[in-house]
């Protein structure tokens, strides 16, 4: 649950462990991106646990990473039982996530301050707000199509990355190019970029290398939806 909702390989081994460590147990872990592979032992060695597990696809969900964290500490000071966790884990999976119009609402604000921190004017945002909202639905469309992810970003950079262009070609001189510059920056791999940096702080290079290579295709996707719609409008 943590791995496929975000979370660090170290931020995931730490949780175990301290969830392991409260009730007497010690875990030994191998975390691959998408595996876990989990040992635990007591501390006389006379009992063993072996199992492995396969992630979900990867996200982010702050709302679940949070929950769990909390979760792991309330294990450690209220010595919760292991069917109370269970029961808190299912509700924490149950968690709706945010209404679709709410989540299109608010990282279309979001595009709206990139492009004013870029100097963008009224009509250079009202364009981007456009755009980061059109985009934003177009690959959550693609999404449950069940297209490839890096396929689904470049939809998501060419639709909004193609109306702001419009505006920039054929705004008569008041659409600028930081409506078009600003357009595809609610597609950046922040979460993927950040763990990978993460991860190689505290010396999970293999992770580290995967989640890095992981936002440099995602990177790639959105730099090619960009130039498809340059070529387009011939810019």
């Amino acid at each position: 649950m943590l791995l496929s909702s975000g979370a660090s390989t170290g931020r995931t081994r730490n949780t175990i462990s301290r969830i392991s460590d409260s009730f007497g147990y010690s875990s030994d872990l191998l975390i691959s991106h998408r595996t876990i592979m989990l040992t635990i032992s007591d501390k006389k060695n006379d009992y063993f646990f072996n199992n492995l597990k396969r992630s979900a696809p990867h996200g982010v969900n702050f709302k679940l990473l949070s929950g769990i964290s909390r979760l792991s500490w309330q294990v450690v000071e209220e010595g919760l039982s292991v069917n109370q966790i269970n029961v808190q884990l299912s509700r924490l999976a149950a968690l709706k996530h945010y209404p679709r119009w709410f989540t299109l609402l608010f990282v279309g604000l979001a595009g709206v301050s990139f492009c004013r921190l870029s100097d963008g004017d009224a009509l250079d945002m009202v364009t981007v707000f456009t755009a980061t909202v059109c985009g934003l639905f177009i690959r959550q469309e693609v999404h449950k199509m069940k297209f490839n992810p890096y396929i689904c970003i470049f939809c998501g950079a060419f639709t909004a990355s193609l109306i702001a262009g419009g505006g920039l070609k054929y705004g008569m001189g008041f659409i600028h190019e930081q409506a078009l510059a600003t357009s595809v920056l609610f597609l950046i791999p922040g979460v993927p970029l950040i763990n990978s940096f993460s991860d190689m702080i505290d010396g999970n290079l293999n992770n580290a290398i995967v989640r890095g290579l992981n936002g440099f295709i995602i990177s790639f996707a959105i730099g090619m939806g960009l130039l498809t719609s340059m070529l387009i409008y011939r810019f």
